[in-house]
């Protein structure tokens, strides 16, 4: 009887009307159906939902749908994950990355986010989930889920994060009981300067009388992918998206617009710790009293056998410490070193996607009030007319009678951080007389002319970077322009002028006419081309190639000396090289492109190539391959359109892999106009008709519309379908 009514019970609850429970997978599909993603002629996608949470999970969707593994890549990386898939070479990243970015804690503090940003980090989880789940052709190397706290790992768009300032041969040095000599390539001088381009034109300047802006990040090749993502609760943001993350790093929305340029003022402070080796642990000195070091273990698992179908695993356990002042990095003789940088990931996510919600000036200056955009610099502008400049958005206060370019004494109390300074105390400038400002991760101080900050007007830690050639180049292009147009700025984008051979080759030519008969006849034909050369890069240039081949080699000849005397490498090479060492250079960078080429005058075309074979993250070459001819040049000779470029294993073309990466102008007007390019093309998929479309355009510096309202969307959609309804209709 009583089994009789247990039954009874449970087909009555089985019948009931009552809430069922939702799946994950319905979850999932609820979703989709509520979004749309169309895709416009050069495969962009435009994504909308009712919701930012909706518009969230698609604009992740179609990013997968754009290249899932560096978007895993970029993950795997931030959460010290990466020797999972790459295997032991990886461990000191993996172990830096987890000195700071601790699950537990992470964890935690995606628990206790407000309702709106879990909403935002659940739809990511779940858009990728998702994505995954319709894609079962798509093999992660290690991440088959996502959680939503993952997001709080990578929640800064630059692409060198604060967390890298740690070098990885210190660290193996510490922690691996090792001693690795490698060269930190950070301090090399010849390395293609990293950084972007930011320029804002007022309406006093601007030929349709609104303000302007030119979007213009030199980072590595495809770092970022372009989309453009709506909702009905105020979301309307255009422009590049780093892999993975969802909000946009840099671009526009109907109201103001943004531009990254990596900033120079001093963010990061490293502390000489005292030690001690006690039997209970180490303690360090503070003040008059010693402290005990907090230690921990980390575990990093990492692939024994990378590139094997079979998955073999291992790990690798470090005891780790941490001062009050930050994690211990590395040793500087018997002191060892912790690192104290910006850790506020919850913040640091929260004004990211709050920034592409922001509707004029005030509302910019509020987000920045957050004070976690710690690495860049924003050059501003929007539809009331205003344009500005904001360097820095994290820098602690601090004692200014210490050196803080080197290491300070951590048993100094008085080296402490003193709070963080205001938005008002930052180097900030709005709405100059002369009409506009730029940034090219040089120092503020001649960003509009004489409307520019005044270096005595702050601390020195404020700014640390000095004036560079691009720097002088834009102030050329920007202070005598007629009124802009969006071809016309453009046009100065790309001006073709290399500004940093105009003091050095005057001191080549002096250094030739100084020379005896027989160098005269070994140079002649070369300083002839030179004599008369205009400094411009063109693809048909043959005194491009020669004075780039020359100013490498005066460069390569002159870092180690320059940097040993803290001298800058442009005056160090004008000024502190002789005469035969500038006949030297040449000599040598003359023999380099005949052995190369066969011949020394090459036009700059020939050599200065574009190439996309595979969507490998680390891109292979072939000089047997088709490329194309790239005229602009290395940012470090003063071009504004930057292309780093090298040979790579058996090359002799040089080939780009960093600079111009996306470009675009942005007038902003009541209906805003713009346009764009970016390297290569929107999809990661070499099968996909969008994986190098835009390479011609690219090349020559013609960009292209940006599709941005609706009614331009829907003449220009090349496709448009819900997630997972594109790729279930083709299992």
């Amino acid at each position: 009887m009583n089994k009789l009514i247990l039954v009874s019970f449970f087909l009555i609850s089985a019948c009931s009307s009552g809430p069922q429970k939702v799946t994950e997978l319905e979850r999932w599909q609820a979703t989709a159906a509520q979004i749309s993603i169309s895709r416009d002629i050069w495969g962009i996608p435009h994504i909308y939902g009712p919701t930012d949470a909706d518009a969230v999970f698609g604009m992740i969707y179609a990013q997968a749908e754009d290249d899932f593994n560096r978007i895993e890549i970029n993950f795997l990386n931030a959460m010290g994950r990466l020797a999972e898939a790459e295997g032991e070479s990886e461990i000191y990243r993996d172990l830096r990355m987890k000195l700071f970015i601790r699950p537990d804690e992470i964890k935690a503090l995606y628990q206790s986010s407000p309702d709106f940003l879990k909403r935002l980090m659940d739809s990511w989880a779940d858009g990728l989930n998702y994505y995954l789940y319709t894609h079962p052709e798509v093999k992660p190397k290690v991440l088959t889920r996502f959680e939503p706290w993952m997001a709080l790992t990578f929640s800064e768009g630059s692409i060198g994060g604060d967390i890298e300032r740690a070098r990885l041969n210190q660290l193996e040095n510490f922690y691996g009981n090792k001693i690795i000599d490698v060269p930190d390539e950070n301090l090399d001088l010849t390395k293609e300067p990293q950084g972007s381009n930011g320029f804002a034109i007022a309406p006093k300047n601007s030929a349709s009388g609104h303000a302007m802006l030119l979007i213009n990040p030199h980072t590595s090749f495809y770092f970022r992918a372009e989309l453009h993502m709506k909702s009905d609760e105020g979301l309307n943001a255009y422009g590049a998206v780093t892999w993975g993350q969802f909000f946009v790093y840099q671009g526009f929305n109907d109201s103001n617009g943004w531009m990254h340029t990596s900033t120079g003022a001093d963010f990061i402070d490293e502390y000489l710790e005292t030690v001690e080796e006690r039997k209970d642990g180490v303690y360090y000195r503070y003040g008059k009293a010693w402290r005990k070091m907090k230690t921990s273990i980390i575990t990093i698992p990492y692939r024994a056998n990378p590139g094997t179908k079979k998955v073999v695993m291992a790990k690798k356990q470090f005891t780790v410490y941490h001062s009050h002042h930050g994690p211990i990095v590395r040793a500087e003789g018997d002191k060892w070193v912790a690192m104290s940088i910006m850790e506020e990931p919850m913040k640091a996510l929260m004004q990211s996607y709050g920034r592409t919600k922001t509707s004029g000036l005030a509302s910019y200056k509020e987000n920045m009030e957050m004070h976690t955009n710690s690495s860049n610099n924003t050059v501003y502008a929007d539809t009331d007319g205003n344009i500005g400049f904001f360097h820095g958005n994290f820098i602690p206060k601090r004692n200014p009678k210490y050196d803080w370019s080197k290491p300070v004494d951590g048993s100094d109390v008085a080296t402490e951080w003193q709070g963080i300074h205001t938005v008002e105390e930052s180097i900030n400038l709005f709405n100059p007389s002369v009409g506009w400002i730029q940034n090219t991760n040089n120092w503020p101080f001649s960003m509009s002319a004489g409307d520019s900050p005044k270096k005595s007007d702050y601390p020195h830690y404020m700014s640390t970077y000095g004036e560079n050639p691009r720097g002088t180049h834009a102030i050329r292009v920007l202070k005598d322009a007629p009124k802009f147009t969006l071809d016309s700025l453009i046009a100065a984008a790309y001006d073709s002028y290399l500004t940093a051979f105009e003091p050095l080759l005057p001191s080549l030519l002096k250094a030739y006419d100084n020379s005896d008969d027989v160098e005269q006849a070994e140079f002649s034909e070369a300083i002839a081309l030179l004599r008369t050369w205009d400094l411009r890069y063109a693809v048909n240039s043959v005194p491009t190639s020669v004075a780039i081949y020359w100013g490498r080699e005066l460069m390569r000849a002159s870092s180690n000396s320059a940097r040993a005397a803290n001298i800058d490498i442009y005056d160090y090479m004008l000024n502190q090289t002789s005469e035969q060492q500038k006949l030297s250079a040449l000599r040598a960078g003359i023999a380099k492109l005949t052995n190369d080429f066969g011949q020394w005058d090459m036009p700059w075309g020939e050599i200065n190539r574009f190439q996309r074979l595979t969507g490998d993250i680390v891109q292979p070459f072939d000089d047997s391959k088709p490329s194309t001819p790239v005229a602009f040049a290395s940012s470090r000779w003063g071009s504004l359109a930057a292309y780093g470029q090298r040979t790579f294993n058996d090359s002799k073309k040089n080939y780009g892999t960093r600079g111009n990466s996306f470009v675009a102008v942005v007038d902003f007007g009541k209906r805003i106009t713009a346009k764009a390019i970016t390297a290569g093309g929107q999809s990661g998929d070499v099968n996909s008709s969008h994986f190098a479309d835009q390479i011609e355009g690219y090349a020559n510096g013609t960009l292209r519309d940006i599709y941005y309202y609706d009614e331009d969307i829907q003449a220009n959609t090349e496709e448009s379908y819900q997630p997972g309804k594109r790729a279930l209709a083709e299992q």
